[in-house]
């Protein structure tokens, strides 16, 4: 890898706000973000060489040769960028999704379809066996969509699981990792815990996260090292079944209030004409097409450096 300029980890801070702020979106992971600017994979790798021999390294040669063997600068830049989102535009993105979720799900409804090509054009080889893994990734994700909540869970170890599966989803394209703990039912207790500073349900939850972010890094590394078109297949198939889930029309059926946040857990898409109140359908056509175009333009001025 060639060494990079203080424009580029600029550039890399940014890819990190976009994912910072598509992880708010409950539907939308940030793991898409990451795959359509094109650090995904660089992402996994970095975060798979934080292991044991980091520490060997660290010890026989130095803090500079165990900070390049982890790759911190692209690792520092990117979650300072996702930082930085959670403190700023989340606060303005919860306000659009209460205030104007048609149009915020529109465009987020117009940038993940066109991911869905973005990433299927990565697959250099289409065959019987990633026909069968795209269709059964799209069937899983839309399931998972379905669910219903579960109860609210407060042991310790399934609060270890939720951290953990919520982070694999974070990095998985396609699914949400905020919805999985609404669907396992954590959101709530996690929630409480960083208002009232329960320190031990905090750490229980990082540290299981901690533990799913590094294991699943693994295996997503070896998947992309001995079978990258099933891979690229697979997460095609996450991201075409997550369009169930932000699919901007909704009638809703259920709500729950945690605290001052109230979500929703469960609705039902509908067809714009069937939308009660003003279906905003010109205004959403628009924000739909800027976000599917947006990915093209990016993936044209990436190509062009």
């Amino acid at each position: 890898m060639k060494a990079r300029r203080l424009v580029d980890y600029i550039f890399i801070t940014l890819k990190g706000m976009a994912m910072g702020a598509a992880d708010v979106v409950p539907g939308v992971s940030g793991g898409t973000i990451a795959f359509i600017s094109g650090i995904y994979e660089e992402l996994i790798t970095s975060i798979n060489n934080i292991n044991l021999s980091l520490f060997t390294t660290l010890k026989k040669e130095g803090f500079k040769a165990a900070w390049n063997k982890v790759n911190g600068n692209f690792l520092l830049a990117l979650f300072l960028g996702i930082f930085i989102s959670v403190l700023s535009l989340a606060k303005f993105l919860s306000w659009l999704l209460e205030n104007e979720p048609i149009l915020l799900w529109s465009f987020f409804f117009g940038l993940v379809l066109a991911s869905i090509f973005f990433v299927g054009k990565e697959i250099t080889k289409w065959t019987m066996a990633t026909v069968v893994v795209f269709i059964l990734g799209a069937a899983v994700a839309f399931f998972i969509t379905e669910l219903p909540p579960s109860d609210n869970a407060e042991s310790l170890p399934y609060l270890f699981l939720s951290g953990a599966l919520a982070v694999c989803a974070m990095i998985l394209p396609g699914i949400s990792g905020a919805f999985i703990l609404v669907l396992l039912g954590s959101y709530k207790t996690i929630l409480d815990a960083v208002h009232e500073r329960d320190i031990t349900i905090v750490l229980t939850v990082a540290v299981g996260a901690i533990f799913g972010l590094l294991s699943f890094a693994r295996l997503l590394k070896w998947m992309f090292n001995h079978y990258k078109n099933i891979t690229l297949a697979l997460l095609t198939g996450f991201i075409l079944g997550s369009l169930n889930k932000i699919w901007p029309w909704k009638k809703v059926l259920q709500t729950k209030t945690f605290g001052e946040k109230t979500i929703v857990v469960d609705d039902m898409n509908v067809w714009p004409s069937a939308f009660e109140g003003d279906n905003q359908l010109i205004l959403a056509i628009i924000l739909a097409m800027i976000g599917f175009s947006l990915i093209f333009i990016l993936e044209k001025v990436a190509s062009k450096k």
